[in-house]
């Protein structure tokens, strides 16, 4: 069956999207929930065990605290209480720690360290999944049983100031609140206050149960300049400060005989070692938990505190308040809290939250009986209820004693159990949905490329073997092993799959589908055989005609690019990525190197020879150039890849990224302390004149002018905002939030892309003008370097500088007189843009994106500039290299062919849009990699772009053909 190459495309991306779904599908587990759609009720408690007799009780113990205030310090790290420099930081809440009321722990959160998911995790007692980290952008009312609804049913008075997430979790449930959006991350002064100057007055009034406050502008501070800034100890001093007010007050309000009041310091999250937040390092997830409460033994000295789950707070406050746990809660009760309460009070505290846990476990595992937690509860409800019956009898005796603790270390092991298998539900992806969905966009990836070759001739047709494949003997055979493998997994499986939830007339469709394309791919491929590429290493030219001629770059090229996604298979692969990239343009630049002395050094054997070869291209002439100017620019070709190979090393130096070496001091860590202020302000002055330099050749004057200003501006905008100084500027001088100067830079931005696109639409519709085009292509694509140096931090402007200066030697001297064409021009291209990514010291890990970036210029939190400028930042070095392979491919007049060169910029643009769908795909695909070691969502991810790749070059070839037919 011959196919138009654009129709083929067509219809193998369709099925590339069906397959990712699925994938996705199997990815996103669904998260631990309770069958009951109401919640919890008072009236739904168990009774109180007794053994042999009716039950005994269904009440709550009494409320343990009659006042509860949670201060909750966004990206507060265990460190900055608990750490050397906790004194320093916090000297009033660690005075406490020591020697007052009060009981302190490291509360785990779980991955991704986001504000939403944890605000869900601590009022829920839930483990938020990844798909809460998208909506973090826009969080939704929250539904489901939570801590708030039960406290507000219960006629607790809520008062909330602070992260307007929580006002938009929890719509009309607070009495009082103040939202302020979290996302401004330039403001960290106004955010605090806007919530301390409503403390006062609350603090005095008593109609208020539970007061909640969310202090955001330690975690801005963390997103601006990292958690070793001097404005971390001022900040923290501040939260200190209030601390101790509300402490304080709480005290003076304590009435005798009444219940005591609870206080609850804690974080959402911890701060990476750049300031972010997201991932699962331990600066990441290790947060400080105290609370502090007269019904607490006063300590004697500081201990070690103990580590507990952010959920176990949960239900801790539950019970402390005289509320339900909420259903799909995960948490254990925190012992501490209860010692002071009686033996029996503890036993059902532990009983409550046992029963609860017991229940979900129920509700989300088919074979729940067979869990050990489930049957040591069971054990341990028994025991209870044969202590309670003694207990009610009178007994006194020690032996009463000893059976009652030996209860509570049952119910202590049970909860445990339990907990931790309904944690592992979470870590169960649906594994059969995912190898299905993989199997079939790699069987559409060979396919597609088995078939560019016949897609990219002349004819742009493909001649796909359906037929044959249909009436073929293994068609039938693999449609009966797939579908007895269904079968089997079906049967079998332990947890549903979704793929198993499918109609069998479905599933049959798939396998038969399966099967087809399976056979298409073997007769294809064999059809192929009689056409094995041929390697020679005489020259990267390649042959025309049907045979394939590869040279040994092109080997080198499709080996470490298909080597490249194959390795992503591995989670050790994936978290250390940027050894691959940096390995492979090492190696491109020897092999590069290779082939300028092959055309510079190879042996002569005639006079024309000689002539030949020392000729740097073959539509230059002696008498156009003299004969110094020929050599020099031999000498600067052969320089040309052994300086990228510095430029590259000294980048690596740059920003240590990465799992193993993150920690791991840097140039840039050097260079952004404030000894060194200086040496950044020269080398970020030096970087923006090189800039201006290596931009400006092409451009009009009017963008040259207007390039200058920009770049003024850029420097003008880091000196407000504190990285690098003017000689004339006071030591001692406040910064501001430049955003006055980053405005002024946005105007020329504005400019230089107005300009570039009239020049561009004007080469399109007005004349047919190949200079103009050029020129505008340039323009826009100079703007965008502006755009970046404003963005990019001062330290990481050497990245931007390296950048320029390999394209601009690596254009005149290296793809342009070695004749590379247009495939092996865009694949070196997408090689270095996927090193400058982590050049500049991203990583797969969501916690290096760099949200500061994204309000630069902004007074408030606007959504989607925020988002484009973040994306924009964060794919610079891949976005940069993209532009540059749309300017050179459009300058060159004798590129061959045509079709390719179109398909393949528009796969660099493809791979470099920093789209917000694109950084949302991205972030959660390669966030799997710590806490997912089998499958890598990576790998898909790159083999869905190289299908999207090659049907974007059949599409382009096939429009190139109709065009060449219309000429004709």
């Amino acid at each position: 069956m011959k196919l138009r190459s654009s129709v083929f495309a067509s219809f193998i991306l369709i099925l590339e999207v069906i397959g990712i779904a699925l994938f996705l599908r199997g990815f996103f587990p669904a998260p631990v929930r309770s069958s009951l759609s109401s919640k919890s009720k008072l009236s739904d408690l168990p009774w109180e065990p007794l053994s042999g007799g009716s039950p005994n009780s269904s009440r709550l113990p009494q409320p343990l605290f009659k006042r509860v205030v949670i201060m909750l310090v966004d990206a507060l790290r265990e460190d900055f209480v608990f750490g050397p420099s906790g004194r320093m930081y916090m000297p009033y809440t660690r005075h406490v720690v020591e020697r007052g009321s009060s009981s302190s722990f490291v509360a785990k959160a779980r991955p991704p360290t986001v504000t939403m998911p944890r605000i869900k995790a601590l009022t829920t007692g839930s483990i938020p999944g990844f798909i809460d980290v998208v909506m973090n952008l826009n969080s939704p009312a929250l539904l489901e049983d939570n801590l708030i609804w039960q406290a507000k049913t219960a006629g607790k008075r809520i008062v909330f100031y602070g992260d307007d997430t929580w006002v938009r979790l929890f719509p009309k449930h607070f009495m009082e609140h103040d939202g302020t959006t979290s996302f401004f991350v330039s403001d960290y002064t106004e955010v605090d206050n806007n919530v301390t100057r409503h403390l006062d007055s609350t603090l005095k009034r008593d109609d208020w149960d539970i007061l909640i406050l969310h202090y955001l502008g330690l975690d801005h501070i963390g997103h601006i300049s990292g958690p070793h800034s001097s404005l971390i100890q001022p900040k923290l001093l501040e939260m200190d400060d209030i601390l101790k007010k509300i402490h304080g007050a709480l005290i003076s309000k304590e009435a005798e005989g009444s219940l005591p009041y609870l206080l609850v310091l804690c974080g959402d999250h911890g701060m990476s070692e750049t300031g972010s937040h997201g991932g699962s390092s331990e600066p990441e997830v290790n947060t400080p938990l105290v609370l502090i409460s007269p019904a607490f033994k006063r300590k004697a000295g500081m201990e070690k505190p103990g580590v507990i789950e952010q959920v176990d707070l949960t239900p801790t406050l539950a019970l402390g308040l005289g509320l339900p746990i909420s259903q799909n809660s995960v948490g254990r009760v925190i012992l501490s809290v209860l010692e002071e309460t009686s033996l029996r009070d503890q036993l059902r505290f532990l009983h409550l939250n046992g029963h609860q846990l017991s229940c979900l476990l129920r509700d989300s595992m088919p074979d729940y009986e067979k869990e050990a937690g489930f049957e040591q509860f069971r054990v341990a409800e028994k025991a209870h209820g044969n202590w309670m019956k003694l207990y009610l009898e009178g007994n006194t005796s020690e032996v009463l004693t000893n059976m009652g603790k030996k209860v509570l270390k049952q119910y202590l092991e049970a909860l445990a159990a339990m907990s931790s298998a309904l944690s592992k539900q979470l870590g169960k992806y649906d594994m059969y949905s995912m190898i299905a969905g993989m199997v079939f966009v790699f069987q559409l990836l060979l396919v597609l490329l088995l078939a560019m070759p016949e897609a990219l001739s002349g004819e742009a047709v493909v001649d796909v073997p359906v037929l044959s494949a249909l009436l073929s003997l293994p068609f039938y055979l693999l449609c009966l092993l797939l579908a007895s493998v269904h079968v089997l997994v079906c049967t079998s499986a332990e947890s549903s799959c979704y793929f198993c939830s499918l109609p069998w007339g479905l599933v049959f469709a798939a396998v038969a589908f399966s099967s087809a394309v399976f056979c298409i791919l073997i007769s294809m491929a064999a059809r192929r055989l009689p056409l094995v590429p041929k390697i020679h290493g005489k020259s990267p030219l390649r042959s025309g005609g049907s045979e394939w001629s590869l040279s040994e770059l092109d080997v080198l090229l499709l080996a470490g690019t298909v080597g490249h996604t194959v390795s992503l298979a591995s989670s050790s692969f994936v978290e250390e990525e940027h050894q691959i990239w940096y390995f492979l343009l090492n190696t491109l630049c020897l092999a590069v190197f290779q082939d300028v002395c092959r055309k510079y050094f190879r042996e002569k054997r005639s006079p024309g020879d000689e002539e030949e070869a020392v000729l740097p291209s073959k539509d230059c002439h002696s008498s156009d150039h003299p004969k110094a100017e020929i050599y020099s620019e031999k000498w600067l070709a052969l320089a040309t890849p052994p300086f990228t190979l510095l430029c590259c090393r000294l980048l690596r130096s740059l920003n240590q990224t990465g799992v193993q070496w993150a920690h791991v001091p840097d140039v840039g860590h050097w260079l952004n302390s404030s000894e060194h202020r200086t040496v950044l302000s020269l080398l970020a002055a030096f970087c923006l004149v090189l800039i201006y330099l290596l931009v400006q050749r092409r451009c009009s004057w009017v963008s040259k002018v207007a390039l200058a200003l920009g770049l003024v501006g850029v420097y003008c905008y880091r000196a407000a905002v504190g990285n690098v100084s003017f000689p004339w500027q006071r030591s001692g001088q406040t910064t501001s939030k430049g955003t006055v100067e980053a405005r002024f830079v946005y105007v020329f931005i504005l400019g230089m892309l107005f300009t570039g696109t009239k020049d561009l639409l004007r080469s399109q519709i007005i004349t047919a003008d190949a200079k103009l085009k050029s020129r505008g292509l340039w323009e826009i694509y100079s703007g965008l370097v502006l755009l970046v140096s404003l963005l990019l931090r001062a330290h990481n402007l050497p990245v931007l500088c390296c950048c320029l200066l390999i394209q601009t030697l690596m254009a005149q001297f290296i793809w342009k007189k070695l004749h590379y064409d247009a495939a092996q021009t865009t694949i070196m291209h997408y090689w270095f843009g996927q090193a400058f990514f982590y050049f500049q010291g991203n990583s797969n890990n969501i916690a290096t994106v760099d949200i500061s970036v994204g309000f630069v210029g902004l007074e408030s939190y606007v959504e989607a500039p925020a988002i484009f400028l973040t994306a924009l930042s964060t794919y610079a070095g891949p976005l940069l290299w993209a532009c540059h392979l749309v300017c050179h491919l459009s300058s060159q007049r004798d590129k061959s062919p045509v079709a390719v060169g179109h398909g393949c910029y528009c796969l660099a643009l493809l791979r470099s849009v920093p789209a917000a769908a694109y950084i949302v795909l991205v972030t959660v695909l390669r966030y799997h990699l710590f806490i997912w070691s089998v499958f890598s969502p990576k790998l898909l991810y790159e083999s869905m772009h190289l299908l999207l790749t090659a049907g974007i070059c059949l599409f382009f070839n096939t429009m190139e053909q109709s065009h060449s037919s219309s000429k004709s």
